[in-house]
């Protein structure tokens, strides 16, 4: 690699070997050498593997919370129905390795809280927009949110049809 590496760009190698291989990946020696770089590049950038494993949470909570809720309000169509169709068809590895590593070190523990209590109030709020009561709200935005949460660690593969089958049953139950 003939250009310098600036801090996201190690940001995002992070984030795909996270998703490929999980939170062990996540070390400045093996990192380096898929980027084809020294080490010295990372230190350039983040004082310690701290500091770089605090800035993949970070991301990571701006691509899998806030990017969706905005492509979501900007789809212009219905947000609920947006929301379950963006949040279930993505590809989830990265969502499964940050859980994962969530049961190994405080740090995730900590973004995985927020990110749930983002994404749930996120819920309430779109089924209080449809008249749901906030106690209604709240009930089925927690039982949506563990029905993704079983959906995005379980990884079975579902085809295309069978999902938008799915997700149809699932707006019709919450929307009740």
């Amino acid at each position: 690699m003939t250009e310098q590496l600036s801090a996201d760009d190690w940001i995002r190698q992070g984030l795909k070997a996270l998703a490929k291989s999980g939170f062990t990946a996540l070390k400045a020696d093996p990192l380096a050498r898929s980027m084809g770089v020294s080490r010295g590049s990372f230190y350039w950038h983040f004082a310690d593997l701290g500091a770089f494993q605090a800035a993949v949470l970070k991301r990571w909570r701006e691509i899998a919370a806030e990017q969706i809720i905005a492509d979501v309000e900007a789809a212009g169509e219905e947000p609920l129905k947006a929301l379950l169709r963006r949040s279930f068809g993505a590809r989830l590895e990265l969502e499964r390795a940050v859980r994962n590593w969530a049961a190994f070190d405080a740090a995730a523990q900590g973004a995985v809280r927020a990110i749930d209590r983002r994404r749930l109030d996120y819920i309430e709020g779109l089924l209080e927009k449809r008249g749901l009561s906030p106690t209604a709200a709240q009930a089925r935005a927690q039982i949506l949110y563990w029905t993704f949460l079983g959906f995005a660690l379980s990884g079975a593969p579902v085809s295309a049809a069978r999902l938008q089958a799915l997700l149809d049953e699932v707006l019709t139950m919450v929307s009740a």
